[in-house]
């Protein structure tokens, strides 16, 4: 039974949401969506759950559990799981759609002035200061998905095996993923309780009626059918099919845009436990195998997708354009064009699992009612996931502490920044924008004053 308070029992809940009500909030949320994961779900439940009222808070935070444990930006697929609760298909489809649209435009224009401008003074001093900034985020990223996840020494032993295959032993982030899920699922039959560790929330207090009331049924379209999981799989595949078929028939299989589309499909399916879990993998492909960019330029890129709205796998637009723009896929005169192609094609081919999971997993994953056998694989995962990410703040820490390598001499102006940006994020909990942005100015100053400006 809720528990409503005496001003909240007085709230009646809105009786319909109109299609083109919620378009417009989707489409807002694109926008203002900053703070990474932890931000943006802020800003669903204070604008869903406590201003709007169109979903309880026992349904947004069940429907949130679930999203933590598929691969895949949790925050836009809990948008998309929202709207597709409310408005069938195109609900989700609108509502996952809207919350990367916008990134994906401020990050074409930012790319492109990223390799137009990135020489000059100003933009190379913020870019100085931002990446040690970056450095102390992701150590923060680490350390939040390892407090959830890591409670008891069996998931801590899976987070130090994994950060030892791929630091010492440079194993790829697949057959890392691979093996945490054989270990989480062998596990969740012979220890469960090692396994059991779905995230689960406590529900505080009830914020008043709400369309999508505690009680309030499952729309028919939410109940699970083998059918449905037929059509909705069938449309998806034929959405993959159509695209990579058309790049390898007119361009080939080997071709640069090809290779994005096929790369970044498995990138998709390994996003457990966020953007920065799939970064090491993203850098194996990106820089070490196909050389679409450069360490460095993977650095700043990561530094631009923290300071744009949406989700910060987003990154992949970054990749996609400088990769395509400097191998110049489409000929010295379109560069842009060629960016701007790759892209989008890197953005469609990320994202579209991540509609399969909603549209079509929901209702299975959601009658699974916290099965330790269904959550165990993932929950090994998510741990695998934890030493993955600190190899990634080694790796950023390496290329920008000591840029020259190990033989030259440290940048101390570098580590000064990225401690004060640890100590900001981790005493004075302040937000990433506004580290990054404190970051930038005192790079900014530094690398002038050094250079003589």
């Amino acid at each position: 039974m809720n528990e409503w308070t005496e001003d909240e029992a007085d709230v009646a809940a809105p009786k319909e949401i109109s299609f083109r009500e919620a378009f417009w909030f989707w489409l807002k949320l694109g926008f203002i969506s900053f703070g990474g994961p932890a931000g943006q779900i802020s800003i669903m439940h204070q604008e869903l759950v406590e201003r709007r009222h169109w979903i309880s808070e026992r349904r947004f935070l069940h429907a949130l559990n679930y999203c933590m444990l598929l691969p895949g930006p949790e925050a836009q697929q809990l948008a998309t799981y929202i709207g597709w609760l409310m408005h069938r298909t195109r609900g989700g489809v609108i509502a996952g759609a809207l919350f990367v649209l916008p990134s994906l435009f401020v990050l074409i224009a930012l790319s492109w002035m990223y390799i137009a401008f990135g020489e000059v003074p100003w933009v190379a001093g913020i870019l100085y200061g931002i990446k040690p900034a970056v450095t102390a985020i992701v150590v923060q990223a680490a350390h939040r998905i390892g407090s959830r996840t890591l409670k008891n020494t069996g998931l801590w032993g899976i987070a130090a095996a994994s950060f030892v295959a791929i630091f010492a032993f440079n194993v790829p982030f697949p057959l890392i993923v691979l093996g945490a899920a054989v270990i989480g699922y062998l596990g969740g039959r012979f220890a469960p309780g090692t396994f059991d560790n779905a995230s689960h929330h406590a529900v505080k207090k009830s914020h008043g009626p709400a369309l999508i009331d505690d009680d309030t049924p499952s729309p028919e379209h939410a109940r699970f059918s083998w059918s449905k999981l037929a059509v909705i799989a069938a449309v998806g595949m034929t959405l993959w099919l159509l695209p990579m078929g058309l790049l390898t028939l007119l361009l080939g299989w080997d071709a640069t845009l090809t290779q994005m589309g096929w790369f970044f499909t498995k990138a998709a399916l390994l996003t457990f436990g966020g953007a920065y879990a799939v970064l090491p993998y993203v850098y194996q492909g990106a820089v070490s195998h196909y050389g679409w960019l450069t360490p460095t330029q993977m650095i700043d890129g990561l530094a631009l997708g923290e300071s744009t709205p949406g989700p910060l796998i987003m990154v992949v637009a970054f990749v996609g354009f400088i990769g395509a723009y400097v191998l110049q896929v489409f000929g010295p005169n379109d560069a842009f064009l060629a960016g701007a192609v790759a892209a989008s094609l890197v953005t469609w081919f990320t994202f579209l699992p991540s509609f399969l999971f909603i549209l079509a997993g929901g209702p299975l994953v959601e009658s699974t009612q916290n099965a330790v056998r269904f959550t165990a694989p993932l929950t090994g995962i998510t741990a695998a996931v934890v030493g993955v990410i600190l190899n990634l703040a080694l790796f950023f820490a390496y290329h920008v502490f000591w840029p020259a390598g190990m033989a030259g001499s440290a940048d101390w102006a570098c580590v000064i920044i990225a401690l004060a940006a640890a100590i900001a994020l981790f005493k004075y909990k302040r937000g990433v924008m506004t580290v990054l942005m404190g970051s930038g100015m005192a790079g900014m100053v530094v690398f002038l004053k050094v250079r003589g400006f």
